[in-house]
């Protein structure tokens, strides 16, 4: 087993990662401290709770855990306000209390979804992560909770720290393989912003990870963890340096808007950004040649980096402003200037990146 620690003073915690944990679940809640006379609610999809909800439910409920369960749909649009409250409801009905916790058994949207409820619950009880697919190695750690709105992606979240995170990589071999894709965006889109060396690990081991093999899995997820924790450690609530973890994230999120929320995986969103922060580096002067190499790591894990021709340029650029990333007319984006260095660039012109956008939509070949 790996383990990775987020260093947040009082609030630090561990990330657990390996094999065969979720059925030795109990013995990390019982090792936390959280109380088996108080019912805790797991969270969870109809996707996920048909593969490993009876798992985590058959250890917590051996070792006397009162448990409260609530499925959401799968999907992006389980991330709303109105599940927000059915989730709530639950745990208002099945009588938790401070001593109790929300667990999110799932991917990015569970995590999200289950982390916001866990935060306003009676003004905020302990959260677990125990993720199921390899994009929440990023949405897991780190503490941003969120639901989103129509117009803009996680506008309504908190910031929730999770007691621990449990990370059984036997979870992922029921991952379908564009779910796999859109989750090692994620994990590139660590060693683009920090480390070089890992960003092309991820490019030549792209067949294993795609095949799922767990010593690639392993050594994948544990880096990308690292990263991110790294980066959390030096800034919780993203006062500056965290902001580099949104390589990609602003294009990204406006996909995902404009898409409403189901037509694109979050993963494969954030590749077409990540490609497009690096067509910004280019039309900045900065990272020469980088927009080859990012697409070409990109691709070599099945991911795209063109924007499909039917996303409406004025939609995109209207969720873009809508963006917490945007300020007074003018974008900050996350934009490369080399492989595993970026800086974050304020007063991007709207002009400039519509330019971006049309040269997305034709694989890069319009230069501005």
């Amino acid at each position: 087993m790996r383990t990775v620690h987020v260093e947040l003073g009082e609030r630090s915690y561990p990330i657990y990662i390996g094999s065969g944990l979720l059925p030795q679940a109990a013995a990390y809640l019982i090792k936390h401290g959280l109380s088996a006379k108080s019912p805790h609610l797991i969270v969870t999809d109809e996707k996920v709770a048909s593969y490993h909800l009876e798992t985590l439910q058959t250890s917590l409920e051996k070792a006397g855990f009162r448990l409260v369960v609530s499925i959401v749909k799968s999907g992006e649009g389980s991330k709303s306000l109105s599940v927000y409250e059915e989730v709530m409801t639950s745990a208002i009905q099945g009588g938790l209390d401070r001593n109790s916790s929300v667990i999110a058994l799932g991917g990015g949207v569970v995590g999200d979804l289950a982390g916001f409820v866990a935060a306003t619950y009676m003004r905020g009880i302990s959260f677990i992560q125990m993720p199921t697919t390899i994009l929440a190695h990023d949405s897991s750690v780190g503490g941003k909770v969120a639901v989103n709105h129509p117009l803009a992606k996680n506008m309504i979240g908190a910031f929730h720290q999770p007691e621990f995170v449990l990370y059984d990589l036997d979870t992922l071999t029921t991952l379908p393989p564009r779910e796999v894709s859109a989750g090692l965006a994620e994990m590139v889109k660590h060693g683009l912003i920090k480390d070089k060396t890992f960003a092309y690990w991820c490019k030549d081991h792209a067949a294993e990870l795609l095949a799922l093999d767990l010593d690639a899995l392993g050594y994948g997820l544990e880096r990308g963890v690292a990263i991110k924790a790294e980066v959390v450690s030096q800034d919780e609530r993203e006062g500056g340096l965290r902001a580099i973890l949104n390589l990609g994230h602003t294009i990204g999120h406006a996909i995902e808007a404009v898409g409403g929320y189901g037509e694109f995986l979050h993963g494969e969103a954030i590749s077409i950004g990540m490609a497009g922060s690096a067509l910004l580096a280019e039309a900045l002067g900065r990272g020469d040649g980088i927009y080859a190499e990012t697409t070409s790591m990109l691709t070599a894990l099945n991911l795209p980096v063109v924007l499909p021709p039917h996303l409406n340029e004025d939609e995109l650029m209207a969720a873009m402003m809508h963006d917490k990333k945007f300020k007074e007319g003018t974008m900050v984006f996350v934009v490369p200037d080399s492989i595993g260095s970026v800086s974050i660039v304020k007063d991007i012109p709207q002009t400039l990146v519509r330019d971006i956008l049309k040269q997305l939509r034709k694989g890069g070949e319009v230069h501005v």
